[in-house]
């Protein structure tokens, strides 16, 4: 039998808990209090829920304590919370509810809007309020739930296709949230900052489970926001924060201040987030940034060493390897292949009602990431992007993330995406979208001179054309949409210069 921790035995001990819990804005909740009301949402959702079906309920709300409630009242009661991402809109969420058989959703007046006709409650509305209220004594209680039970359904982001349903067992939240607070020294004393949205497995992992495992506090924020991140930092005692993505970078983007090493913050974990960035921020702000390697379904984790070299990912852990896609044979150092965990799935629990795609995900017994990465002699892995990120310009496979790596050194670069575009002839081209730092102009006779004195640029990475815009498109996690800029291809609409060699 399992020994592996639950989100139910986290939750106990913070039921009598009064001095610490949960900052928001201008209020503070204590963790009794935040129990209880997890407790009244729990009761008041059971009036709703037809037994004969699964508890699933659709979650398409701010960070806000009604949301960490609604996770606390899913480790209490064995609801199933179901992320909906705001993003998706009509048809395509209506296919999201549908497909993980939501029985209700729960919106908030600031998060309804993707709903449209779509029936939905929302938790904002004086009806849903006294729903609440009416269960104000329901007991605070804890079902005898086990590690392996369903504790969450979390969409992956759908860069590159419809999303899947991700089954997060409690171990798998309960694990994080554990592990996290010992790498740290977190305790009582901690506050844990959480502004990535609580419907991915970032906040929910690494934010708002090691709040409860340290049985210290937590601060929410609505929606990232770089200017008030250190503003918020300060405000609350954050001493730890999470992130995904791009975060990092936005926040450095701010304006230096000679006050910014002086803050609570000592930690900060996450991934995907740029590497020379990383450094920066733990340097300009005075804390430990931590930047791993995973994915929502936890098939493939690589954690960075003091002596990883920069850009790389960490060594590759036992039990993963990188191999060709088409072969599966093993890749000899320098040569892009797929991630794959050998020894199993690792944390991949399946996907929800898909047993086609969750097969596929396992193929020969092998746990199959679908991203791209490659090794040096030494054995660090780097990331170059994923399976669908895949160009194939003049017979040779190229990832995308090494190119961007190269393109990011360019003077005046804030952001960049390399994706491909069809080749005239056969295969694809090369083609990157930037971002320009503010008052900076783009200048492509500079450009194709800076290309050529990269010595680690190949002639087949040039990219054949440069998209100059205001922004990229990104999902909510800040994960940039390759699909749509793929499909806008030259005609775009921005400034499209022309690069080739």
């Amino acid at each position: 039998m399992s020994t592996d921790p639950t989100v139910t035995q986290l939750l106990a001990p913070l039921a009598e808990i009064g001095d610490r819990g949960v900052y928001f804005e201008d209020s503070f909740t204590s963790w009794r209090d935040h129990l209880r009301h997890g407790a009244a949402i729990a009761a008041a959702l059971r009036e709703r829920l037809d037994p004969a079906c699964p508890p699933h309920v659709g979650v398409l709300l701010q960070n806000t304590p009604f949301f960490s409630a609604m996770l606390v009242a899913a480790g209490m009661s064995g609801i199933v919370p179901v992320g909906l991402n705001p993003v998706r809109r009509g048809a395509a969420l209506a296919r999201d509810i549908r497909h993980a058989d939501c029985q209700l959703v729960l919106a908030d007046s600031e998060s309804v809007a993707p709903l449209d006709d779509l029936d939905h409650v929302n938790v904002d509305s004086a009806e849903w309020a006294g729903e609440v209220a009416a269960q104000h004594d329901a007991d605070v209680c804890f079902q005898s739930a086990s590690p392996a039970d369903t504790f969450m359904l979390i969409y992956t982001s759908g860069t590159s296709g419809d999303p899947k349903a991700v089954k997060c067992s409690h171990s798998k939240v309960a694990i994080a949230g554990v592990t996290m607070t010992q790498r740290f020294g977190l305790g009582r004393d901690d506050v844990c900052y959480v502004s990535m949205p609580l419907f991915h497995s970032n906040a929910v992992l690494v934010g708002w489970a090691v709040a409860l495992a340290c049985q210290g506090s937590m601060a929410l924020r609505r929606k990232f926001s770089a200017s008030g991140f250190m503003t918020d930092v300060r405000r609350y005692g954050a001493t730890y924060a999470n992130y995904v993505g791009k975060p990092l970078s936005y926040v450095l983007a701010t304006p230096e201040q000679p006050v910014d090493a002086d803050n609570p913050l000592r930690a900060v974990y996450g991934n995907e987030g740029v590497p020379g960035d990383v450094e920066r921020f733990a340097r300009r702000f005075g804390c430990v940034v931590i930047d791993g390697f995973g994915s929502t379904e936890g098939g493939v984790a690589i954690s960075r060493t003091p002596d990883t070299p920069p850009g790389a990912l960490g060594p590759l852990p036992d039990g993963i390897q990188i191999v060709d896609p088409d072969t599966g044979d093993q890749c000899p150092p320098g040569v892009v292949g797929e991630l794959v965990n050998i020894a199993g799935p690792g944390r991949f629990e399946g996907y929800y009602n898909d047993d086609a795609a969750s097969a596929e995900r396992m193929a020969g017994g092998v746990y199959h990431s679908g991203d791209l990465a490659y090794r040096d002699e030494a054995g660090y892995a780097y990331f170059a992007g994923r399976l669908g990120d895949w160009m194939r310009v003049d017979g040779e496979n190229l990832g995308t993330a090494p190119i961007e790596r190269v393109l990011l050194r360019y003077p005046g670069v804030a952001e960049v995406a390399v994706y491909p575009v069809p080749d005239p002839v056969v295969g694809d081209q090369v083609m990157a979208a930037t971002v320009m730092a503010s008052g900076v102009e783009f200048d492509a006779d500079s450009f194709r001179a800076f290309l050529a004195e990269q010595p680690d640029l190949g002639p087949k990475q040039w990219p054949s054309y440069v998209r100059v815009s205001a922004g990229l498109p990104k999902t909510p996690t800040f994960k940039v949409l390759k699909r749509q800029l793929s499909a806008d291809g030259i005609d775009c609409g921005d400034p499209v210069w022309p690069i080739r060699r």
